[in-house]
């Protein structure tokens, strides 16, 4: 079967949610991946921020199939030894002290709300707590996650949603102390907005809130879904600032390809949980919690946050000179291994003349390019994708 009839079977069965590009992927190796016709593609989306190792790492693959000989599910009634492997790993990666394991990014921020309104209602004894989020922020597409974006264009066919979020400015910390009230129990900010356009936080802007919630005994809570899992040259984004947080959220790169997500939490947030409050049936099962220990184990053992510092200065340097070459790209902006190109008109046709030569971006908004290959990706294959994207421009 050719790619256009996968494509016209495939639009008669799904619920039109995405207005998917017209190829129908079939493998991928490395940094490549090959459509169903045979035609290979660079690839600097990474299954947008997911694949940070690249396709086809036989120590992963490895570890998966081993696991599939062994269990693929337990439930949470029951203990399991990735499960506990995987849990100590992220506690030593983030130094935070408890974690709760999802299927999802999304599935981790709610578990992020649901953990400081526990947290408050301990605190205050009663409910109705408020939770201070970033305009242009993104959290995710689930009732919860979508109350706390900041993008009225994803919130709005959707309301009522579930109450209690108030927005403040990103990088302004006035006005997120003007926000914060009596009822007030966290304050959740991505350290570099993704879709919101690839903005890094301000260091002074993170030192304000960790000050701000230290003082009013606010849980302040980083979603590093996108962010973190070294695409900043360190694990967690918040780690380059050196500010810590009280829960963080994380997915994507987290399980490399296989659907899992996070949420951690020092001691003093995790205990707000009794046996009840929360709970999952798939999260954190061994074969998802098999994929997060060797994703642990091959950042060490091949220095990816090494190569990610090294390769991302060569990145920046590329990507500025495009920013210097043509008027019509107005600035680079992002860190590490998470970049964006801001364009003064559309970029779709970037991207899908970019395809058909070969190479695989995408946008962050309808201005932006985004830039989030595997963190696996070297000199070379920077070269070859500035090449094919000039030829577009």
């Amino acid at each position: 079967m050719d790619m256009e009839n996968y494509i016209e079977k495939s639009e008669q069965v799904l619920i039109h949610t995405y207005s998917r590009y017209q190829i129908v992927l079939d493998k991928g190796e490395g940094v490549y991946l090959y459509d169903t016709d045979g035609k290979k593609y660079l690839d600097f989306a990474a299954g947008i921020a997911v694949f940070a190792l690249g396709y086809g790492n036989k120590e992963y693959n490895d570890a998966l199939k081993n696991q599939i000989d062994k269990i693929l599910h337990t439930s949470n009634l029951y203990y399991n030894v990735p499960y506990m492997e995987a849990a100590t790993k992220l506690v030593k990666a983030s130094g935070l002290d408890r974690v709760f394991f999802t299927n999802s990014g999304t599935e981790a921020i709610e578990g992020a709300i649901k953990l400081a309104r526990k947290y408050f209602y301990n605190k205050k004894n009663h409910a109705g707590s408020e939770i201070i989020s970033m305009n242009h922020s993104f959290h995710g597409r689930s009732m919860g996650a979508l109350s706390i974006t900041g993008q009225p264009k994803y919130r709005e066919a959707f309301e009522p949603l579930i109450g209690g979020a108030v927005f403040a400015d990103f990088n302004n910390l006035d006005s997120v102390k003007e926000k914060v009230n009596e009822k007030t129990c966290a304050i959740i900010v991505e350290p570099i907005q993704g879709e919101g356009g690839l903005f890094p936080a301000d260091k002074e802007f993170l030192e304000g809130l960790r000050a701000l919630c230290d003082e009013k005994d606010i849980l302040l809570i980083f979603d590093e879904i996108q962010c973190g899992m070294g695409r900043t040259g360190t694990m967690f984004a918040y780690q380059g600032y050196d500010v810590k947080p009280d829960i963080i959220t994380c997915a994507k790169a987290l399980g490399c390809g296989v659907p899992v997500g996070a949420f951690a939490a020092t001691e003093k947030a995790a205990s707000a949980f009794e046996p009840g409050d929360h709970g999952t049936t798939y999260g954190g099962n061994p074969f998802a919690a098999a994929a997060v220990s060797k994703v642990f184990d091959l950042f060490e053992s091949e220095n990816i946050l090494e190569h990610v510092n090294e390769i991302s200065i060569y990145l920046e340097a590329k990507l500025d000179e495009l920013v210097e070459k043509y008027d019509f790209i107005l600035e680079r902006r992002g860190k590490g291994l998470m970049q964006g190109l801001e364009f003064n008109k559309p970029v779709k046709d970037y991207i899908l003349e970019a395809m058909s030569k070969g190479l695989i971006i995408i946008s962050a908004g309808t201005n932006i390019l985004r830039f989030v290959p595997a963190l696996i990706i070297t000199k070379e294959n920077v070269d070859d994708m500035i090449d094919i994207l000039e030829s577009c421009l």
